[in-house]
């Protein structure tokens, strides 16, 4: 029996880039002996097939593909992040441009509210296929959660300008400053447009449910990072505590250093095994002189005229795991004690923030592990707003979003493997 397997980089991509496509094109230049700017030309069509965004992705993908690189089990894993902002970089810097499947003009139009990585990525792939989308941004520029969420120092604006304007450039309509449910309802958008994918990201922090966090200087970790890369300027003082073990938490705290302040700690409830930040920020951050103490959980805020002044804190140990897989933080008995704080930054976790699209996600079990919502007919939604997760990720639900919408108007699907036909609504 022939048994078709994967390359396993492509396998734990997921965005579902075929990088074994990617580098055999480049190996070309010697195997047969052809020019390297016609290859990497050809490496670029390649790459941007799934993937619009390489000069962003290589930049803060965690590179999950390299942890399936065949190559660990003898030297180390093909470097196919540094890779793909190598071709990301290069296809900005000599002008390429994408390429469309199809020179056919359909006529049905798209709406795809969100300009971040998931409806990016729908985007393109439906300009590819020769639709009219227009894209709703509720903020002033575009990016979602790249350019209001990861700093400059990580994602150079510059970047994001230039892979937005490719895709722009591929006939994708962006209107900023557009809130769906404020500036113009979601029934209207409906009427208006055959199809409509909500790509909103999850840009509202989750607070702690303690008192005291409605103090002036709390700030959840996205409003913050938010607040921030508004240009807003902020005073957090010279003692910065964030409360929190993943991306967000790590960014805010470096982003304070940033701002001025003298210290800044980090509050984990759990060890850094169980940290879900990306290793090499986690490092950065350590080498910054952050202050990251673990087993240590928020048990209350210490205020004084509105303003939080010191976090009162507890020692845990780790118990049995939980629903997430990792072990539960308990307790230790009497080991309460306090940090004082000129600014506390609480970045446990962020949702969506659905205004006139509430309706579309009553009763639903939100923020679970499924792609490509089919919410009722001619409505998708996808990215954070479904999942919070990586951007890699992001651009593979935009992906497989507008291949669900093409097979909706043509009945066309593309020869999916197994695991992933699941994930297209009927």
């Amino acid at each position: 029996m022939y048994v078709e397997w994967r390359p396993p980089c492509n396998d734990a991509c997921p965005a579902g880039n075929d990088i074994r496509a990617w580098l055999t094109t480049v190996q070309q230049i010697e195997s047969k002996k052809l020019n390297k700017e016609e290859v990497y030309r050809k490496v670029w069509y390649e790459v941007s097939k799934t993937q619009p965004l390489p000069a962003v992705c290589g930049r803060v993908c965690p590179n999950p593909c390299e942890g399936g690189c065949n190559r660990n089990e003898k030297d180390g894993s093909v470097s196919i992040n540094a890779f793909e902002r190598w071709i990301g970089d290069y296809a900005i810097e000599h002008g390429f441009e994408h390429e469309k499947l199809t020179d056919e003009v359909r006529p049905e139009r798209i709406a795809v509210v969100g300009s971040g990585p998931a409806g990016l990525s729908c985007a393109f792939q439906l300009a590819r296929r020769g639709y009219n989308v227009t894209v709703f941004e509720a903020f002033e520029e575009t990016g979602g959660m790249l350019r209001y969420g990861i700093p400059p120092y990580r994602l150079p604006r510059h970047v994001i300008d230039a892979e937005v304007g490719a895709i722009e450039r591929m006939g994708v309509e962006i209107r900023c400053n557009t809130v769906i449910g404020k500036d113009i309802s979601l029934d209207e958008i409906r009427k208006k447009y055959d199809a409509v994918y909500l790509a909103i990201g999850a840009h509202k922090g989750i607070r702690l449910g303690l008192d005291g966090e409605d103090a002036e200087n709390v700030y959840t970790g996205a409003e913050f990072l938010n607040r921030v890369h508004s240009d807003e300027k902020i005073d957090v003082g010279d003692q910065v505590v964030v409360i929190g073990g993943g991306d967000t938490a790590i960014d805010a705290a470096r982003v304070s250093l940033r701002l001025g302040a003298g210290k800044v700690t980090i509050l984990y409830r759990r060890t850094r095994n169980e940290m879900p930040a990306i290793d090499p920020e986690i490092e950065e951050a350590l080498e910054e002189n952050v202050d990251i103490q673990f087993l240590t959980a928020p048990i209350g805020i210490v205020t004084e005229n509105n303003r939080a002044v010191a976090v009162k804190c507890q020692r845990m140990e780790l118990g049995e795991p939980d629903k997430s897989g990792r072990r539960r933080p308990v307790p230790i008995e009497g080991s309460e004690f306090e940090v004082p704080c000129s600014t506390l930054i609480p970045s446990i976790s962020q949702e969506p923030e659905w205004l006139d699209a509430e309706r579309y996600i009553s009763g639903r079990d939100w923020l679970k592990p499924k792609k490509d919502w089919s919410l009722e007919d001619g409505v998708f939604a996808g990215g954070d707003a479904v999942n919070l997760g990586l951007v890699c990720g992001a651009i593979g639900d935009g992906r497989r979003a507008a291949e669900s919408i093409h097979a909706k108007f043509t009945g066309e699907f593309r020869r999916l493997r197994s695991e992933e036909s699941s994930k297209l609504p009927t």
